[in-house]
């Protein structure tokens, strides 16, 4: 009798991150008996933050964020997938890819993971009390002005927001080692200034969830959020006691959903797992059309692929958040991947942060960030 096959997997704590590794783990286990995948989870804040060697010698299968993947990219600490002899099925998901999510984890020409969740700052409303979402940044400031808009802001999302705005402004963000001019610096930072000063203070301490949170659980709450991850399951109908509206976010002038930068979520291989073939396996299964837009979306999933997108039950289920959403997906930007970036990321997200408290000027606060961000590169 061939030996029991253990598999231990690392995901992050929200029901729309751990809740479908669980179902489809227990679904690939069904049809592979002997094995067994166990999930552990750790804090969103944690699951953009710790570094991937700190987890690698423990679990098998892993759900990365692609920023990291330049770090370890020379490392050998996960699996290349695109070394297993599975081309065909790489070339297929690559062409099911919502806008770059796939390639995001691409790079020194090895995939390093799969695409399993997508996500970027989109718009969201409260049905019951807009009709509709502003689409230029004029209305959305003429609406935070009446007390309707908040949007999360903690140190990582301040920074998301800042490179989101430089980008739609059509400025050339991170192209070589400078980040942006000084100039369009100060340009974006004082368009956040101004908007985060007629917005409840509490949302320099809410991430997306706490947002959406906000909004989809308490009556006086926003009623509108311009940028934030998206959550399909805030619009579901019974996750929460007022069901959100997502939609595309909003540009400067005509420029429309342009720019906003590009999370989601991808499936690795631990190089150092003992079962590589059977782990890669389940990492494939459940990237595939197939489970995502079935189990997968089903379990609370977001899916990154394409089919999952089109699929008239995903979005029936969703209050059509990925038709709705889709231009701003495809259109969002892949931020930096170089060994060093998530350095800057830590380190730029407190420095923006600082400003919009006011405890930095715009000045002090651009000369710092771009600092900061040509020493990523020491």
């Amino acid at each position: 009798m061939a030996e029991p096959v253990q598999l231990r997997g690392m995901t992050w704590d929200h029901s729309r991150g751990f809740d479908p590794m669980v179902a489809t783990s227990e679904a690939f286990a069904a049809e592979h008996p002997g094995v067994s995948i166990t999930w552990e989870r750790r804090s969103l804040q944690a699951f953009a933050d710790r570094p991937i060697e700190e987890m690698a010698g423990s679990y098998d299968l892993m759900v990365i964020d692609h920023p990291h993947v330049g770090e370890v990219a020379r490392s050998g600490l996960l699996l290349a997938l695109n070394g297993l002899g599975r081309d065909g099925e790489l070339e297929q998901l690559a062409a099911q890819s919502v806008g770059a999510s796939h390639p995001s984890y691409e790079f020194d020409d090895h995939q390093w993971a799969l695409a399993i969740d997508a996500a970027t700052p989109v718009a969201c409303y409260r049905a019951d009390r807009l009709n509709e979402a502003p689409a230029k940044w004029a209305d959305v400031v003429d609406l935070a002005r009446a007390g309707e808009v908040g949007f999360a802001l903690i140190p990582i999302n301040a920074l998301m927001t800042f490179l989101g705005l430089a980008v739609n402004k059509g400025y050339a963000v991170a192209e070589g080692d400078q980040l942006v001019t000084r100039v369009e610096a100060l340009d974006v930072l004082e368009a956040l200034r101004e908007i985060v000063a007629l917005m409840n203070p509490r949302c320099l301490s809410l991430d997306p969830i706490g947002i959406y949170e906000w909004m989809g659980r308490q009556a006086k709450a926003p009623s509108y959020s311009p940028f934030g991850y998206g959550y399909t399951n805030y619009s579901r109908e019974g996750y929460c006691r007022f069901p959100l509206v997502f939609c595309d976010a909003p540009g400067f002038g005509d420029n429309g959903p342009r720019g906003t930068v590009i999370g989601g979520t991808g499936i690795a291989v631990s190089a150092a797992s003992r079962h590589k073939e059977i782990a890669a396996d389940y990492a494939f299964s459940i990237a595939s059309a197939e489970c995502q837009k079935g189990l997968f979306f089903n379990a609370g999933g977001q899916p990154a692929n394409a089919v999952a997108w089109d699929d008239d039950a995903c979005n029936a289920a969703s209050r059509d958040f990925f038709r709705n959403t889709r231009r701003t997906l495809e259109t969002s930007w892949l931020r930096p991947r170089h060994d060093g970036y998530m350095r800057f990321q830590e380190e730029g997200g407190d420095i923006v942060h600082a400003c919009l408290r006011g405890d930095a000027g715009v000045g002090e606060t651009a000369d710092r960030l771009l600092t900061a961000y040509g020493r990523s590169f020491s």
